[in-house]
């Protein structure tokens, strides 16, 4: 079992930052891959980007040149760092992990408003 807590989210103008954070617990050594999806309200879930253990990295073509996924193992976290937000990025952003066994665990989301 692997526990998710996202933080981060909240309200930003058009341009603006947000950094958003997902920690894991619970059977963390099991971890192959770490990422985010968010959802739009009235759309399906949508990849944003993903982490695997060995540091690789993917995009969304929506989040490429905006968009950083990083992460700090020491604090089993990572990390979504979102620059020039725009309107059409407002979603609940999902933290999520890949685990050895192929099972995906989910965060509760974290709430992200981007105004014009």
């Amino acid at each position: 079992q692997v526990q998710l807590v996202e933080s981060g989210g909240g309200l930003v103008q058009a341009g603006g930052s947000l950094r958003l954070s997902c920690v894991a617990s619970g059977s963390i050594f099991s971890i192959n891959a770490m990422g985010w999806y968010r959802q739009a309200p009235g759309k399906q879930r949508e990849y944003v980007a993903q982490i695997t253990r060995g540091g690789t990295t993917n995009y969304a073509d929506s989040a490429k040149d905006r968009f950083t996924i990083s992460r700090d193992t020491a604090k089993n976290t990572v990390y979504l760092q979102m620059n020039s937000l725009k309107p059409e990025d407002t979603a609940v952003y999902y933290c999520y992990v890949i685990v050895t066994s192929g099972k995906t665990y989910w965060g509760q989301g974290t709430q992200v408003t981007v105004s014009s």
